[in-house]
């Protein structure tokens, strides 16, 4: 039986990272890239930046192009309540808040708007753990 986590992994496309650094320190451009690598759409989301690994950087959710299925969230947690109208702007289907970072605000929103809502949980990790255990992608 496939975990939440790597049934999400397998119907999403398209990723947003909330947060994305160029900073090779930070774990927000790396996993960035990890996930383009991995055949997903990405684009980050930076006020400052505009492009990380050859991903193109928009400053809110609400300048992304398209929707996304998925928003991958690198702020701390006091940051989260800030993003939810650009997550529904951008018609999410999930955000997934990145391990350390939670959010009741964040929960009751997608609760109520009906979008997959994932906290305290590292993308990478559970995507390595889906093609190791699961033999999936």
């Amino acid at each position: 039986m496939l975990s939440e986590y790597c049934k999400i992994l397998s119907e999403i496309k398209s990723i947003a990272v909330v947060g994305i650094s160029d900073k090779p320190e930070r774990d927000s451009g790396s996993i960035a890239k990890m996930l383009k690598d991995k055949g997903f759409t990405v684009y980050g989301i930076h006020p400052v930046l505009k492009e990380v690994f050859g991903i193109p950087v928009y400053s809110s959710l609400a300048e992304l192009p398209e929707p996304v299925d998925l928003v991958d969230v690198f702020l701390s947690s006091d940051k989260v309540p800030v993003i939810l109208p650009g997550v529904n702007k951008c018609k999410a289907k999930y955000l997934w808040l990145q391990l350390g970072v939670t959010s009741t605000e964040a929960e009751n929103f997608c609760n109520e708007k009906n979008i997959g809502f994932i906290q305290n949980r590292c993308i990478a990790v559970e995507y390595r753990n889906c093609v190791t255990f699961k033999g999936l992608f």
